[in-house]
């Protein structure tokens, strides 16, 4: 089995898809076709990637913290950067580019004040909950999903676990379970209560 070559520049689907559209386009070293984009275009363009150019599934939402990035000064020469960036990928089953079916990634910074983007679910019902996972994990809002919630964390959770500044430390693990437990005890004497009236 030989090696393919991954292709120098996105496909005309692409291109074609997102014309009008103020982006940059590039080639990330995985071979698969970059574009950044403001958040406010970050809709518009997927609608136009999903029924112009046939990406039919969306495989992965997540994000990235710039925060050490920008403490480090990595970024300072583009000027003060928003803190996180949306991730996006999406799949075309039906067409094969550098020897696999075609996949575009598009990435959208959000800042820390104003984390929120549009949800893609009404065009990838599928997608709900990688943005649930997004959301719970980085504190990242979207905008027009009809049941976000917290995913892998309780719902009273405090923190955002991948978010670079999440306390390694002082963090009390029971302390929802103590306060669950609490209430929980609180309330067996009026069920006890009700049961014996019965």
């Amino acid at each position: 089995m030989s090696a393919t070559a991954p292709p120098l520049s996105a496909s005309a689907a692409v291109l074609g898809a997102l014309e009008g559209v103020k982006c940059e386009v590039s080639m990330g070293r995985d071979g698969v076709a970059t574009v950044e984009l403001a958040r406010e275009l970050a809709h518009d363009a997927l609608s136009r990637l999903r029924d112009r150019a046939g990406f039919e599934q969306c495989t992965l939402v997540t994000a990235v913290d710039h925060l050490i990035d920008n403490e480090l000064g990595a970024l300072a020469h583009a000027g003060a950067r928003e803190r996180y960036e949306v991730v996006w990928q999406l799949l075309c089953t039906t067409r094969v580019l550098g020897g696999r079916a075609e996949r575009v990634r598009l990435r959208a910074r959000v800042s820390e004040s104003d984390a929120r983007v549009m949800s893609c679910t009404d065009l990838w019902p599928g997608a709900a909950y990688a943005e649930r996972e997004c959301y719970d994990m980085f504190g990242i809002r979207f905008d027009g999903h009809a049941g976000l919630k917290r995913l892998l964390m309780p719902d009273e959770y405090e923190h955002h676990p991948l978010r670079k500044d999440f306390p390694h430390e002082g963090i009390e693990p029971d302390k929802l379970y103590r306060a669950w437990d609490a209430a929980r005890r609180a309330a067996e004497p009026a069920r006890d209560a009700g049961q014996e009236r019965s």
